[in-house]
């Protein structure tokens, strides 16, 4: 998973997850000449104040700021201003020829977000987002809302986590786990000494990478069955937590 920076196209992965604004329909081709497939990040749940489409919110669905310097919580219950707008952003994903979406921050409800939101509402609104991507025909990947995972793994292919074993939550991907779905974790504070077996025998794809995302660090637990793999001139190994780090 990387946001910024040059794409290094030589990591041990199955799939990158790259931004769907600033990644190229070009650079999507060259992933999957190679193999890969390719998720595209969007972001649902909030307002980012530097994309092209940021005009097109008004502002009374714009709520408190998510901690992040130019981001504010969206009233997912405005599903007649919202939905055009994030159908478009899908749409943006289908013709760059991305395989799946990564829409982040569907756990709006349990923040504070200055809109009174209910678990329900932000079921039906994830839901849709779900129902959206899949009539595009991508796939789509749970982000955030593990409290709502046993609801949600029925509409979405799988799990994109952040930090599942720094926050003790990783049991709440056993919906998934046990449908056979794809669970890809990311740890940014903890060393891969303190989650990669356990991931590794979840059956869950882990991979530690830094907080800004720009391919600086990325340390898959996967990384030692790689290793010997190519020493021992086996097939390359593969894992689906997509990073890709500078040039």
């Amino acid at each position: 998973m990387q946001f910024t920076g040059r794409i290094n196209y030589g990591e041990p992965v199955q799939a990158y997850d790259l931004d769907g604004f600033d990644t190229t329909a070009a650079q999507v081709r060259a992933l999957h000449a190679d193999g890969r497939r390719v998720i595209c990040y969007v972001d649902v749940g909030t307002w980012e104040n530097w994309r092209p489409d940021a005009h097109d919110f008004p502002r009374w669905v714009l709520g408190r700021g998510d901690g992040w310097p130019g981001e504010r919580w969206l009233d997912i219950r405005a599903l007649r201003v919202l939905e055009p707008i994030m159908t478009r952003r899908f749409e943006l994903c289908r013709r760059k020829g991305f395989d799946a979406v990564d829409p982040d921050n569907i756990n709006a409800f349990r923040n504070n977000t200055g809109f009174p939101l209910t678990a329900r509402e932000q079921l039906r609104y994830d839901k849709w987002v779900a129902r959206e991507v899949h009539a595009l025909g991508m796939a789509v990947f749970e982000k955030n809302d593990l409290t709502q995972a046993r609801q949600l793994e029925p509409y979405f292919d799988g799990v994109v986590d952040e930090q599942c074993n720094q926050y003790h939550e990783c049991d709440r991907l056993l919906p998934y786990l046990r449908a056979g779905k794809p669970v890809l974790n990311i740890e940014y504070s903890l060393p891969t000494s303190r989650f990669c077996a356990a991931d590794d025998a979840a059956g869950i794809m882990g991979a530690r990478l830094n907080m800004a995302l720009n391919g600086a660090r990325f340390v898959p637990c996967w990384a030692r069955a790689a290793q010997a793999s190519v020493s021992g001139g086996g097939r390359r190994a593969t894992g689906a937590a997509h990073p890709v780090s500078p040039q």
